[in-house]
């Protein structure tokens, strides 16, 4: 018995392992895709130089993120087979057709047209080569809408029937379009531009502070501090709606997350700070606003919570993880809108490009798009335990029959190949960030400027490498 419980937490330990390590890759490419596209329209409506060195620049960036999402993608794949046969068996004719189309429309749309993004320049003209640039981003648009169907509909499921210890599809139409779907479609791909606007802003800032004065590292800079100031406000609205979905179709999550234990009558106040015991169901050290827990969660003064101990134990998502999970989530969103104000007040006195104290600052900020992310993420997955499919098929039941051992090796041959492999191509790209879109009067990569005929991309000279 132990060794069966021992394998199953390794088995979800190295799940979210590798699935921390591959969001964070989709989300950089989602956003940097659709920059990318945006960058370029504006060097085909302006002609500026500058807009191209900028489409060069980030393009080689996106291809390494990319690649890495792709490899790391692949390998969650196989894991629904070797760790969570339970899983695949029991709900794989949902998952499966919803994955499958994901690889028919996006993976294809992706792969078709990245060759001539990536190596078009010269070859074909430039309203084709903006053509593949938008395919590709749209691609990444429409991997996420499937990938996020596919996990929406484990967070909140509809649309099928059981026969025999598998799901049966009956509505193809509420399957995709199950309650929480819209939220967390929308949650994730703003998200996804939130954490590419905070690292082109940082690298903006980096080469600000290393005394480049140049329209393309002024542009980078500005442009992704005018996309935060719209859209981490907008995230905050939309988590707000995507809470209340939450609190409808996943009563015990937002339980979980406001170390809520009682339900308290005529208004629930809400725990800022504190440390909930599973063990002795209560939040201790507690700092509470009364009412505000209403306010949030229901918009009326009164509104009423249920609280965990309303749920049986072995029910009840573990509310010590997620409750601080949330609270690093909100918390920097929170501090994303209020860097993206002061960007806003700089912009207004004309000091944007100036102010070097600001610039640190937005450096620092640069990895807080990832953080918010991934913690996210853990809200979102641990706040559903124990259900791998909300309410239908618990977690332990969709574990392989398989020894702590053969977990345990396997997972630690994941810590450290990821860690060579993905922890190289991220280094590449801190080394690409460092390395600046061209100079003005400079070809791509600091050389000299040529005859058009004879300007090469930078990707063409790796493949002659």
């Amino acid at each position: 018995m132990n060794t069966a419980i021992s394998a199953f937490d390794l088995a979800r330990l190295q799940f979210a392992f590798t699935v921390s390590f591959h969001i964070i890759f989709p989300a950089l490419s989602i956003g940097l895709a659709s920059f990318i596209a945006v960058l370029e329209w504006r060097w085909l409506k302006t002609s500026k130089a500058y807009y191209k060195d900028l489409c060069l620049f980030w393009s080689k960036i996106f291809a390494v993120a990319f690649g890495m999402g792709v490899v790391s993608g692949v390998v969650m794949s196989y894991e629904f087979g070797t760790n969570w046969s339970g899983f695949s068996a029991f709900a794989g004719p949902v998952t499966g057709p919803l994955l499958m189309y994901e690889v028919m429309t996006a993976f294809f749309l992706e792969a078709g047209f990245l060759g001539i993004m990536l190596f078009g320049w010269q070859r074909v003209s430039p309203r084709a080569h903006f053509g593949a640039t938008l395919m590709v981003a749209i691609g990444t648009l429409i991997s996420t809408f499937w990938i996020l169907a596919s996990n929406s509909w484990m967070q909140t499921p509809q649309g099928f029937d059981i026969v025999d210890n598998h799901v049966v599809p009956v509505d193809w139409f509420k399957i995709i379009f199950n309650p929480s779907f819209p939220y967390r479609l929308a949650h994730m791909a703003i998200a996804a531009f939130i954490v590419t606007a905070l690292v082109v802003a940082a690298v903006g800032a980096w080469h600000l502070l290393k005394g480049r004065r140049d329209n393309a590292v002024k542009k980078m800079f500005s442009m992704a501090l005018w996309m935060l100031l719209v859209l981490a406000p907008v995230q905050a609205f939309v988590g707000d709606a995507h809470g209340l979905n939450t609190r409808e179709y996943q009563p015990a999550k937002i339980a979980a997350i406001e170390g809520l234990w009682d339900t308290e009558q005529g208004g629930t106040a809400l725990n800022l700070f504190g440390i909930p015991d599973m063990q002795a169901e209560a939040t201790k050290y507690a700092v509470s606003i009364p009412h505000l827990g209403s306010l949030i969660l229901t918009h009326s003064w009164d509104g009423e919570i249920r609280g965990l101990k309303s749920f049986p134990k072995e029910e009840r998502p573990n509310s010590t993880v997620v409750f601080w999970s949330f609270r690093v989530m909100a918390g920097l969103g929170v501090a994303m809108i209020v860097f993206a104000l002061a960007a806003w007040a700089l912009r207004r006195r004309g000091k944007l490009y100036d102010a070097k104290w600001f610039q640190h600052i937005a450096i620092a900020m640069g990895p807080t798009g990832f953080l918010s992310l991934l913690a996210g993420w853990v809200t979102t997955e641990v706040g559903r335990q124990p259900w791998v499919v909300y309410g239908v098929k618990r977690t332990v039941e969709a574990v392989s029959p398989l020894s702590a051992q053969q977990v345990g090796i396997s997972l630690m041959a994941f810590i450290v190949i990821y860690f060579l492999v993905f922890g190289t191509g991220i280094y590449y790209m801190f080394k690409l960030m460092r390395s600046g879109p061209a100079l003005p009067g400079h070809a791509p990569d600091g050389l000299p400027s040529r005859p058009k005929h004879t300007v090469r991309h930078p990707l063409d000279q790796m493949i002659d490498a």
